[in-house]
């Protein structure tokens, strides 16, 4: 699979109904939430569609009958532009589903609540991916320049010995054997609730060198990628705004900050 063609998946599935966002917005679903008067997962499409990288979109969730809140995404469907799975039962199961009906072509996954997503961040960090030569590209920032330019973002971060960092939604998945990474993301999924499990998976030592704040990102999923038997490349990506969903109301009125201060 050498093409550069990627088709995207979002995911886009509501997981918790008494959301206090999806509660305050008055949306019919998390993804339909509004920013600026427009619902996230429009955004998301638009900057997908204007990608040179991306060839197709399938959208995982949310219900087919909500679509029709945005006229946009309804007439995209209509058209071909976009197509709709039904979502799985959680992120990563949703994700595997997906991949499983593109099994010929490589695949781009991000999520409904990204707003900021652009064009310009989708074709860089693709071509930075490709450039690794790895099975799975794994989109990060670094939490320093996004505590620089946006203080009062609330992130989680992984802390390594040389630096913490922040996801940013965004996975490529390049080859046949990358497939083997999302079985695998969906057994750490099922296992949340037992992280003696989950050690098991990557390895006692490599979690106690993490935790002793002794291993790199690079050595982490270094022996991530050994377990799985896959090369699991960090994409390091010069985009504060990459790291920054909309996970709570708070994070809706940074955001909304952060596009007017754009226009």
């Amino acid at each position: 699979m050498t093409s550069q063609q990627f088709t995207a998946v979002i995911l886009a599935a509501d997981r918790n109904a008494n959301d206090p966002l999806l509660q305050a917005s008055g949306a019919c679903c998390k993804a339909m939430v509004k920013i600026d008067g427009t619902p996230m997962l429009e955004r998301v499409v638009h900057a997908l569609l204007e990608s040179q990288h991306v060839a197709h979109i399938v959208i995982s969730g949310p219900q087919e009958q909500q679509l029709p809140a945005s006229t946009f995404l309804r007439d995209a469907l209509e058209q071909g532009n976009i197509r709709w799975l039904p979502p799985a039962d959680s992120p990563s199961n949703s994700a595997y589903q997906a991949m499983q009906t593109l099994p010929d072509t490589p695949v781009l996954i991000t999520t409904a609540d990204h707003p900021l997503l652009s064009a310009e961040i989708v074709d860089d960090f693709v071509a930075r991916s490709l450039e690794t030569g790895a099975d799975v590209g794994v989109g990060l920032t670094d939490y320093a320049s996004i505590h620089a330019r946006y203080p009062a973002a609330k992130k989680t971060v992984t802390r390594f010995r040389d630096g913490g960092y922040c996801g940013c939604n965004l996975f490529t998945f390049m080859t046949p054997a990358s497939h083997r990474v999302a079985q695998a993301w969906r057994r750490v999924e099922q296992q949340r609730k037992n992280p003696l499990r989950i050690i098991s998976q990557l390895g006692w030592w490599s979690v106690l060198r993490y935790v002793l704040g002794r291993m790199t990102l690079d050595q982490a999923l270094g022996e991530l990628s050994q377990r799985l038997n896959v090369t699991i490349a960090p994409v390091h990506l010069p985009y504060p705004e990459a790291a920054i969903d909309v996970d709570s109301i708070a994070d809706q009125e940074l955001v909304e900050g952060i596009t007017g201060t754009d226009k």
